[in-house]
């Protein structure tokens, strides 16, 4: 059994905590006990570039039932839980590597040992693992069959290499489902990010100024959870659609230039690079912390600030201070990776439940279709997606109405008018 973890003997604490995780997971709990059955997966190795938390944990034991041969490592050097590791490795025989806070030879170290299981389905959050394949293992792509993607990042990566005719195998764009970004993106990102900012700063947010730079979903997330907290929440975007309906939704809207001069609190959550600036942390107020909850620590010109610091001290764990030449001091959370998994837990189980349900599933599909599919990013299929929504209705005792013969009818019809 091969694996490296930060101290084996932490398993039992994380077999607990998956436990407790499990019972709010009831969707994709009924998945593995029908994998467990029907083994969709049998033989099939399958390697997993995703955050190591009891969710995770949850994903991993479900493919592991279905037959797969499983092996994992971190998709982020600070999102690991290192008792979930430990539990994968010793409870569940699952080959894992990962260390919470491993250094970045060490985690490319971690994709290339799991590569070494020269996998046929790859399941990734945010494309690392797909990208290292396609560059430094090209020997291994005639041998993987298809995989799936987790993260608005990482699509956005995919389908750029999908149009530069670069990519080599079919992709789930698991992200895009209904059941995804409207649950995991928003309500799971809204509420693990206050957490993980609230738990590294214990500052309030009430009465502050909440810069939320991004307003995609993640970004719709955590404006509504910092306006519940009685933030006075502030939007950056580049798209007019989306600054339009954060306007609407009741946020002020500013270009960063601006935001940056009298926010409190920022946080990005674009996908893209360079979104804070070092222009714009020079005019910041004295105290302003500075954070990340996209994908990638590149959201933020962290260099940038680097070189208009005189002096800079880790003040809290993951609070780390800036003290700039202007005499003026940048608070960053968690090295300007994901706030949320880095100083908190990552999202509650109760939306990784679909959000895993669709990473499952969709596992079996590429199984199933991968043949049948070219090279490209695909959705989840439709019946996939309304399938998740129904039980995760039915587990909640939440119940709907069905269409009458009659309305079905009018629906498929164009004769009847006023």
């Amino acid at each position: 059994m091969n694996y490296d973890v930060k101290d084996i003997k932490m398993a039992d604490k994380g077999r607990l905590r998956v436990e407790w995780a499990n019972q709010s997971m009831p969707v994709l709990n009924q998945i593995r006990d029908r994998f467990a059955k029907e083994k969709p997966l049998k033989g099939v190795r399958l390697a997993a570039c995703l955050h190591v938390t009891t969710e995770t944990a949850s994903l991993a034991t479900t493919l592991k039932a279905g037959g797969a041969k499983v092996v994992v490592c971190a998709s982020n050097p600070l999102s690991t839980q290192d008792d979930v590791a430990a539990y994968l490795a010793k409870h569940e025989g699952i080959e894992v590597y990962a260390i919470k806070g491993e250094d970045t030879k060490t985690y490319y170290n971690h994709i290339n040992v799991v590569l070494d299981a020269k996998p046929q389905i790859t399941m990734d959050d945010g494309a690392d693992l797909v990208s290292t394949l396609h560059s430094t293992r090209k020997e291994q792509l005639p041998h993987v069959i298809g995989g799936t993607e987790e993260t608005t990042t990482g699509v956005i990566r995919l389908r750029s290499m999908a149009e530069k005719n670069v990519l080599k195998f079919p992709i789930i764009a698991v992200n895009d489902a209904n059941t995804k970004h409207l649950f995991d993106n928003r309500y799971g990102t809204g509420q693990s990010t206050l957490d993980g900012i609230i738990r590294a700063t214990n500052r309030l947010l009430a009465g502050s100024a909440f810069v939320v730079c991004g307003y995609g979903w993640c970004g719709r997330g955590v404006a509504m959870r910092a306006g519940g907290e009685g933030a006075s929440v502030i939007v950056t975007e580049v798209d007019p659609l989306r600054a339009l309906e954060a306007a609407m939704d009741g946020f002020r809207v500013m270009p960063i230039a601006q935001a940056a001069k009298i926010g409190d609190f920022f946080c990005t959550l674009t996908g893209d690079i360079n979104v804070i600036r070092k222009e714009h942390f020079l005019t910041m107020k004295d105290g302003a912390i500075v954070c990340n909850s996209g994908h990638f620590n590149v959201e933020l010109d962290l260099e940038g600030l680097a070189k208009q610091t005189k002096a800079r001290r880790q003040i809290r764990d993951f609070v780390e201070e800036f003290t700039m030449k202007n005499g003026k001091r940048v608070y960053v959370l968690g090295e300007g990776r994901l706030i949320n998994l880095a100083a908190a837990e990552g999202h509650p189980s109760s939306v990784m439940d679909m959000s895993f349900a669709n990473q499952a599933l969709s596992a079996e599909y590429m199984v199933k279709n991968a043949k049948n599919l070219k090279v490209g990013v695909y959705k989840v299929p439709d019946k996939i997606d309304a399938m998740i929504a129904k039980l995760k209705l039915e587990s909640m005792g939440i119940r709907i109405d069905k269409l009458t013969p009659e309305q079905k009818n009018y629906l498929s019809s164009w004769e009847v008018g006023t």
